[in-house]
């Protein structure tokens, strides 16, 4: 996995103090994606941190995707709006798993490599995983952001998403098209992922 500012589960026990204290300040400003979550749609209880998550962990992966400093977000036949990517397949990598994500949500492809900005680690209390061959019962959803080039239209496969718009949009408005019939967390993400990218 491409990572060029956070700190990955390896060496997580053994946090330097300034690392320490930059994980505090995140936390501190960016309250409502740092606070414990229950996702009541999938049975999990979910926890930000920006401390990466072994590979074997991670089961779903999603980007801010950037288009010339504009937000790439899709929207569903039910009118929801959402950030590219989805769920891993068996023997999938991250970076596989992104590319085909971007191409069947956003007719997009990537023009760099991602920059990972965290993670949420979920516990479910499911008696099964969603799929046989993930993690059970903790998993990691993986997100982070890269530049895209949205350059043909979704593919909308059958077991996917039915997609029917791509937009790019200021992120601004990406946070209030995103927050609509979300928690505010959301917003929270998309300002993260916005300062990562201003330190490219």
């Amino acid at each position: 996995m491409t990572d060029t500012t956070h700190t990955t589960d390896t060496d997580s026990t053994d946090l330097t103090a300034g690392r320490a204290a930059e994980l505090a300040d995140l936390a501190a400003r960016f309250p409502h994606l740092h606070a414990p979550q229950r996702w009541a749609w999938g049975g999990y209880d979910a926890q930000f941190s920006a401390v990466l998550p072994p590979d074997e962990l991670i089961t779903n992966i999603h980007v801010v995707g950037f288009s010339q400093g504009r937000v790439v977000l899709c929207r569903d036949v039910r009118g929801h709006w959402f950030l590219p990517g989805g769920t891993r397949e068996a023997q999938e990598s991250v970076e596989a798993c992104l590319e085909r994500e971007l191409r069947e949500e956003a007719g997009a492809r990537l023009t760099g490599g991602p920059v990972w900005i965290g993670a949420h680690r979920c516990v479910t209390d499911n008696p099964v995983p969603y799929r046989p061959w993930q993690p059970h019962p903790e998993k990691a959803w993986l997100w982070g952001w890269a530049e895209v080039d949205v350059d043909s239209e979704p593919t909308n496969p059958d077991d996917g998403e039915e997609v029917v718009e791509v937009r790019a949009v200021d992120p601004d408005e990406a946070c209030r098209l995103l927050v609509r019939d979300r928690e505010e967390w959301w917003a929270e993400l998309i300002h993260l992922a916005v300062e990562s990218y201003a330190r490219r």
